[in-house]
């Protein structure tokens, strides 16, 4: 075990550990053509969704108690690190380990998220690296922009997704018993830890029932949603590849900062196992990483996976846009000379 703070030196990667991913992308095709299966209970229910967030925003600016708004960010905050620093970086990955008290308090805050239980999140996540851009990536983004933001839930999974299922290993997860316990009772406990529990707790400081529900339970629920699909759609569409200009997902800070250190797309399909999924180590657009990082500080995360500046040139210097600040000028320069 490493020193407390410390990453493990034997985590950090060369070279030669590029082809040795799983997760590593594969080049995208153009998405197979077909008629898409509506599903009408689902547009119903998220159409009645965001019609009680923006309904919430708006009493979230303008009527709901100051601590109650207050309320309402740290569950952003904690339910959105459920997913990044949970779900995404520690479980999907596993580009960092986390003792049991960690591991605990990241599944409260992914159950608090509401976005399926971790073991059937992970899953569909590594489906998308492995296959992504393909007609098995449930979110598909070589569909459209609505499709991988939200229409992939609105519509019936391509049979691809259900015959490459099997192809994920989940043994893991699933060997985990505070992951199982989750999943076991996830429909007694998410509604509890998403909806009623953040609904109940602002009425203690004098803030009414209906408030309550709509800000701190729909209102921070949908935005959290809807900045976690950003990732699967906008940073899949709109920005620079410094790192793999033959895959779709782009760098993009707007995201990043919503999204808590998620923007940095393009350098996270080229580096899966980065813990940062960010080549900078700054704070500023990456919540996710300082928190973790002060996990590792008291010892409850440990074995913080990176990658080496020396495997990141070669990278980008090999499959990059260009666009990197340090390493982009030579590429062009290389370029122009073609």
């Amino acid at each position: 075990m490493p020193p407390q703070g410390q990453q493990s030196e034997s985590w950090v990667l060369n070279e030669t550990d590029l082809n040795k991913d799983a997760d590593t992308p594969i080049v995208p095709p153009s998405a197979e053509k077909r008629k898409l299966q509506i599903v009408w209970r689902n547009v119903i229910l998220f159409a009645l969704l965001h019609i009680g967030g923006v309904y919430g925003a708006y009493l979230f600016f303008t009527q709901a108690m100051w601590s109650t708004r207050l309320f309402a960010v740290v569950l952003y905050l904690c339910s959105g690190l459920g997913i990044t620093a949970g779900a995404h970086r520690l479980w999907a990955h596993k580009s960092y380990k986390a003792r049991l008290p960690l591991r605990m308090l990241l599944t409260l805050f992914n159950t608090i998220a509401f976005q399926d239980s971790v073991i059937d999140w992970a899953r569909d996540h590594r489906m998308h690296h492995k296959y992504s851009e393909t007609d098995a990536d449930p979110h598909n983004a070589t569909r459209g922009f609505f499709f991988s933001h939200v229409g992939w839930l609105l519509v019936r999974k391509h049979p691809e997704i259900k015959a490459k299922g099997h192809t994920i290993d989940m043994s893991d997860l699933k060997s985990d018993p505070v992951l199982r316990f989750q999943k076991r009772h996830y429909l007694l406990l998410m509604p509890l830890a998403c909806f009623i529990l953040p609904t109940y707790i602002p009425t203690l400081w004098g803030e009414t029932l209906w408030n309550a529900y709509f800000v701190c339970a729909i209102f921070r629920y949908v935005y959290v949603l809807n900045v976690t699909w950003l990732v699967n759609s906008a940073a899949h569409k709109w920005g620079d590849k410094p790192y793999d200009k033959n895959i779709n997902p782009v760098e993009t800070k707007p995201v990043s900062l919503v999204v808590l250190g998620e923007g940095f797309h393009n350098y996270h399909h080229t580096f899966p196992w980065d813990y940062k999924t960010a080549e900078l180590g700054h704070y500023q657009l990456n919540f996710s990483k300082l928190f973790i990082d002060f996990m590792a500080t008291i010892g409850w995360a440990y074995d913080l996976k990176t990658v080496s500046t020396d495997v990141i040139e070669k990278r980008v210097k090999r499959t990059g846009d260009g666009s990197h600040k340090e390493w982009g000028q030579e590429i062009k320069e290389k370029i122009s000379q073609e």
